[in-house]
């Protein structure tokens, strides 16, 4: 959990050890025996070690005689939900709604800042490789499969790289041009589609190669909207980073990593690199993709 989250868990868990003073009960050892609870419950939301759910809300506040303050309590706990969004959470009716949440998102936002070390940015990519993401995701989730849906949701977004004045800074690691999805064909026009999005005015890629020296440790991928928003993409859930603060840790680690790329022409060198290895395997179609 961020430290954004952890901090707002705290400020809850001081609230309600709050009223339960005020309502008198001196210990949480009290209160959990008038709620039915084991003890330790009650300690570990006080001292911000566990979630509340709505209906422990509901519980404490019946108890403490402090129910004019549940709308905001409430309010309080969908908000640090927000914060670390567990993705089988976001994905239990299919991967569209999550797509198309994001939408007002690139609506609003002017500068972009991305960053992935192994994957090709969503914006980035062709309906055959996103595709081929989504299917990976209904298949680790274990989700609903509405991946037609979900791509198309997806391409929408492409169109802010036309419309408006927005800038895109966007980071990918070489790994990113070699790791194979859906296979050496979908590789291929993704890589065609790289080189493409290049040309555009707004659109700056770097690559960081293989051999790099690094002044950051290359770490997970990360994208930043403007200076209020932070997305944060782990295997099991998704971190929203709001926190001036944090968002500034950001905003420097991409700087750092800015250092190690290439861009222009020698990015494009490592494209067609990356290119003429899938090209290879379609024309031996026998051969093994791990070979250079």
């Amino acid at each position: 959990m961020s430290k954004q989250a952890q901090e707002a868990r705290e400020a809850l868990g001081a609230r309600l050890r709050g009223f339960r003073k005020d309502a008198g009960f001196s210990s949480g050892r009290a209160l959990a025996h008038a709620l039915n609870w084991q003890e330790s419950k009650v300690s570990r939301l006080e001292n911000g070690k566990q979630s509340a759910s709505e209906n422990d809300i509901r519980a404490w506040c019946e108890a403490t005689g402090r129910q004019a303050h549940l709308p905001d309590l409430i309010a309080t706990i969908r908000h640090i939900d927000e914060l670390w969004l567990e993705w089988r959470r976001q994905l239990q009716t299919g991967a569209e709604s999550r797509q198309k949440k994001s939408l007002p998102v690139y609506d609003r936002t002017r500068v972009f800042r991305i960053w992935n070390p192994n994957m090709i940015w969503g914006t980035f990519q062709t309906a055959e490789y996103a595709a081929e993401i989504f299917q990976q995701v209904v298949a680790f989730h274990e989700v609903p499969d509405d991946t037609e849906a979900a791509v198309a949701k997806r391409l929408e977004r492409q169109r802010y790289l036309y419309e408006g004045k927005r800038i895109y800074n966007v980071l990918l690691g070489e790994q990113a041009l070699h790791a194979t999805v859906g296979g050496p064909e979908i590789m291929r026009d993704q890589l065609d589609r790289l080189m493409a999005l290049m040309s555009l005015p707004r659109v700056s890629l770097g690559i960081i190669p293989r051999t790099a020296r690094t002044a950051i440790w290359l770490g997970h991928s990360f994208s930043t909207f403007d200076d209020r928003l932070v997305l944060v993409e782990t295997f099991s859930a998704e971190l929203s980073v709001t926190q001036p603060s944090e968002i500034e840790l950001y905003t420097k680690a991409f700087s750092l990593l800015q250092r190690s790329a290439v861009y222009g022409e020698a990015a494009r060198t490592l494209i067609l690199t990356a290119r003429n290895h899938f090209d290879r395997h379609i024309a031996q179609p026998g051969s093994t993709e791990g070979e250079e």
